[in-house]
């Protein structure tokens, strides 16, 4: 059994900014099938297609009743009815076919905790654009995926039985589970509304997106260069600074956790070398 993650997706107020973001801090790419770039803006509720080499990144315009946030993400697998199969061994856990016209998913499908993740094989005839091109390899890449639930240990257990992903060994004391693809890390964490004391409380869910990065220092500098010289890209701010310490403190759990920072809709971006 072998499946590879591959596609992240965000829901975004303004999807050109927040996809000139990663590709002007971490140096994500548009697909080469793209039009030429316009010297006019893009509309606000365009959709872009990014990618680091190996994950597509999409960012689609938030559509009415969702919120601006890293919504799903994507696996691919050698065989999807098999897949499918062992999914709905779970109770209440289903997938379902989807568009043709989708760029990635064949089946979009949920976890026991509600999460959903696209699937897709190597061969599927709708693997267009970024998705048709990825092999690429560079500096600044995404590294791990961050979910927040009510038993980690449950839906760690479905991640290994369902995809065959491989845990990874952790001390006695951290919370959390690695499981990896070989490549990008699923970091499933305990969720408890106790630790949200002094802090709005974020719901059960996908958390944050992870960068592996030649230097945090020079991160910290492009970012800082990139705000100054582009207000509009700046992370957005954090209001209390309560609010700040306890997500740093949550974070801090994962062994990955070096620094931490929100992105322009407010969705935390964890880098580390």
């Amino acid at each position: 059994m072998s499946a590879r993650i591959k596609h992240v997706a965000f829901a975004s107020n303004n999807a050109p900014r927040l996809a000139k973001f990663y590709e002007s801090l971490f140096g994500m790419k548009r697909s080469k099938a793209a039009p030429p770039a316009s010297s006019d803006p893009e509309p606000v509720d365009a959709t872009v297609g990014i990618s680091d080499g190996n994950i597509g990144m999409v960012v689609i315009r938030r559509a009415p009743g969702f919120i601006a946030a890293l919504d799903h993400f994507g696996i691919e697998v050698d065989d999807i009815e098999s897949v499918c199969a062992r999914i709905q061994q779970y109770p209440h856990v289903r997938a379902a076919r989807r568009p043709s016209y989708r760029s990635f998913a064949a089946y979009s499908g949920h976890d026991p905790a509600g999460n959903v993740f696209d699937l897709t094989q190597p061969d599927s005839a709708n693997r267009r654009g970024i998705f048709a091109e990825l092999g690429r390899a560079q500096e600044r890449f995404i590294s791990h995926i961050s979910i927040r639930t009510l038993d980690a240990e449950s839906l760690a257990y479905f991640y290994v039985d369902v995809f065959g992903f491989s845990e990874a060994e952790k001390a006695l004391e951290d919370p959390n589970f690695y499981l990896t693809d070989g490549k990008v890390t699923l970091v499933i964490s305990p969720w408890n509304i106790a630790d949200y004391l002094g802090a709005s409380v974020a719901r059960p869910g996908l958390e944050h997106l992870g960068f592996r990065v030649e230097s945090i220092e020079a991160v910290k500098r492009d970012l800082e260069s990139l705000t100054d010289s582009n207000p509009e890209l700046a992370p957005r701010t954090v209001t209390k600074a309560s609010e700040g310490e306890v997500i740093r403190n949550l974070a801090s759990t994962c062994r990955y956790s070096k620094h931490l920072f929100p992105d322009p809709d407010g969705t935390y971006v964890d880098v580390s070398e």
